[in-house]
């Protein structure tokens, strides 16, 4: 059974990737077994994801990398290894390949918690959402008793340098990129203050294990229950990181009660007494995550000519107003971004 995996921008050629493929099949002694090979939408990076059908056994899903692996440095199989410790769900590693650049994993399907919302009823959707939160508040508690040097996410941190990093990103790929914005000197400069005050008191933040990216597209939903993707960049942030990439997500559209909620659940389960202190920390957080978000959109769409993240930008860019307009600090903010995106004004 020969594999044709869509190229892609920073992938090797389509045949290669199948050559590989049937490769690592042969190596397994699967490829006896397999029905049918079916290539999945990937992510943002260069893997590309293939589903493996097989007869009389469930079907896996290989990642394939753009070039040989060493699976044991992995960061994934090293966070999965941690997050796996938690314990929280996530997708069992069925077997490897270095020379093949591949590991094959459970197949959680094809249903992301993004896509279940559109059929779920209105108590599905809050049961769904109360899971996922609870799910971040374990991370972070046993997290935080599970610190070792052995895991890759306490040896990094959003500190300032990777924080002020992500909005300069903001700039040169949405601002300046995607919209075409020239700026002065001036307004350089008044966003770089604006920038380092907001990393400071966000690096200055007590420090869980946060996910990294953890939004309806990385939640998948199978057999009645979450589980949890795309961790591999997990490190140390703070304790709002997570919650605020849950609940400011850029794909779903969360009304103001139930993301009051949600906030309530997770501060209950927290044991957390001050909810509009930490109100404020979470919207101080959000606005550099829904910058970084349209960076990122920015980037995809501009520099790797991929228009699927262009839908996205106008959910983002109303979350980013109306936190801008709910504090008086960021009225300096809002008016040098309004003046090149009309959408904050």
């Amino acid at each position: 059974m020969s594999a044709t995996p869509p190229q892609t921008t920073g992938a090797p050629p389509a045949a290669t990737l199948a050559a590989r493929i049937d490769g690592f099949l042969e190596a397994e002694q699967l490829t006896s077994s397999v029905t049918h090979i079916v290539p999945l939408t990937g992510d943002a990076s260069d893997r590309r994801y293939v589903r493996v059908l097989r007869s009389g056994a469930p079907s896996i899903v290989l990642a394939v990398h753009a070039e040989p692996i060493h699976f044991a440095e992995l960061s994934f199989a090293n966070v999965r290894e941690l997050f796996a410790l938690v314990p929280l769900p996530v997708p069992a590693i069925v077997g490897h390949s270095d020379a093949h650049g591949i590991v094959a994993l459970q197949d959680l399907g094809d249903v992301t918690l993004q896509a279940h919302l559109g059929a779920a009823s209105p108590a599905q959707h809050a049961a769904l959402y109360r899971e996922a939160v609870a799910l971040i508040e374990r991370l972070q508690r046993r997290g935080t008793e599970l610190t070792s040097e052995r895991y890759l996410p306490y040896g990094i941190a959003f500190d300032e340098a990777k924080l002020t990093w992500e909005l300069d990103f903001f700039v040169r790929h949405f601002l300046e990129g995607y919209r075409g914005a020239t700026l002065t000197m001036a307004e350089r400069s008044a966003l770089g203050a604006e920038w380092a005050a907001l990393a400071k008191e966000l690096a200055a933040e007590p420090r869980v294990v946060c996910h990294r990216d953890y939004h309806s597209r990385n939640l998948m939903l199978c057999e009645g229950r979450l589980y949890i993707i795309d961790f591999q960049d997990a490190r140390l942030g703070p304790d709002t990181y997570d919650l605020v990439s849950l609940l400011r997500d850029s794909y779903v559209d969360l009304g103001d009660e139930q993301l009051d909620d949600l906030i309530a659940d997770f501060l209950a389960l927290k044991g957390q007494p001050d909810p509009e202190g930490f109100r404020r920390r979470f919207d101080l957080m959000a606005v550099q995550r829904n910058l970084k978000a349209l960076g990122t959109f920015g980037f995809q769409t501009v520099s790797r000519q991929n228009p699927v993240y262009i839908q996205y930008i106008p959910r983002t860019l109303e979350y980013l107003r109306r936190t801008l307009a709910r504090y008086p600090r960021f009225a300096r903010l809002r008016t040098l971004l309004a003046a090149h995106i009309d959408e904050l004004a």
